[in-house]
């Protein structure tokens, strides 16, 4: 059996995002909900992308932005994620491999536009977001290659990406490819709503196929059918692998069979923006578990990681985190 290359491979929905400052006339001239993210069709998005201002325009999505913290660590990674071959799917794939990511997936010649979130900023820091799937959700098995999947040490999966049939077969071929090679299989369950549509099935995927599992409090809750994330945490005991809940300020439990860590939040002068926390700690997570290192410290880079991303707007890291971490844990990439 061959050893891996990379440390953490992910597979995920390939979002462009595009910001805009706004003013609120603008949100309520074309019936945006201020504060709420919406999906929406490809004639929206167009229509919008068309209305909206000069905008910054950046490689998103939940699994890319953890596989571009886990690259910021130091850490050598992949990612798997379907654009179309136009302007937005090329700055996606452009953006992934400056960092050093390795991006083969082939792009389509047809059919949906590359995945974009739009995302109106008003003067009050709300972001009001508009999120056109598109490209990403075309995702087959065709796309899943043996030897990109055994490369990674772990094999990092996209919950979102459960809801279009085509791309759970996908997660299945790669899943059942990464445990034949003997390699890790991780999973975050992105969102509540998310876990409500597949409660049943990502069940069963945590207690046979998931190697590490990532959830937040809510999330947790809602796989379990409980109110209190104590009785969620008795569940979680009974798993066969690694559980890494976070708990916004109040930090993450890392939970492990009878070995349990309760790990504080990093200190963040203002949190400024949360999205992406949670991919930046299951950046951290994944990079400490690739290079061996125990679980509370797996659980520290986490919210080293996802402390940094907060501490402004965009959920990709603005400083090296590898320099983070030999400046605050002293590990060295």
């Amino acid at each position: 059996m061959t050893e891996p290359t990379l440390d953490v491979i992910g597979i995920g929905n390939a979002i462009v995002d595009v910001l805009s400052n706004s003013e609120d006339a603008f949100l309520v001239g074309h019936g945006l909900q201020k504060g709420a993210m919406t999906l929406i069709d490809a004639a929206r998005a167009e229509a919008l992308y068309d209305a909206m201002g000069a905008g910054i325009e950046c490689s998103g999505g939940s699994a890319a932005n953890t596989i571009a913290g886990i690259a910021s660590l130091g850490g050598t990674a992949g990612f798997v994620g379907k654009v179309r071959d136009d302007a937005l799917g090329r700055i996606f794939a452009h953006d992934m491999r400056a960092l050093g990511v390795r991006f083969a997936t082939p792009p389509s010649d047809a059919g949906a536009a590359t995945a974009r979130c739009l995302i109106f900023v008003t003067p009050d820091a709300q972001r009001t977001m508009q999120t056109y799937l598109g490209a990403c959700l075309e995702l087959t098995p065709d796309d899943i290659v043996e030897e990109e999947i055994a490369a990674g040490h772990i094999l990092y999966l996209e919950g979102y990406l459960w809801d279009p049939p085509r791309a759970k077969e996908a997660f299945r071929k790669a899943m059942k490819i990464a445990h034949a090679h003997g390699r890790l299989v991780a999973l975050t369950l992105s969102d509540a709503f998310c876990v409500e549509r597949h409660r049943e099935e990502f069940r069963e995927l945590v207690e046979n196929h998931v190697d590490i599992l990532f959830a937040n409090e809510q999330e947790i809750l809602s796989l379990y059918q409980v109110r209190d994330f104590d009785a969620a945490l008795q569940q979680v005991r009974q798993l066969p692998g690694v559980t890494a809940l976070t708990r916004s300020a109040k930090g993450s439990v890392v939970v492990s069979g009878e070995e349990i860590h309760i790990v504080d939040a990093d200190p963040v002068a203002r949190v400024v923006d949360t999205t992406g926390a949670g991919d930046l700690y299951a950046a951290g997570f994944l990079y400490g578990m690739s290079q061996g290192l125990p679980l509370r410290t797996c659980a520290r880079i986490g919210g080293l990681a996802a402390a940094e991303v907060i501490g402004h707007v965009g959920a990709r890291p603005q400083v090296p985190l590898a320099r983070l971490l030999a400046e605050k844990l002293a590990i060295r990439a």
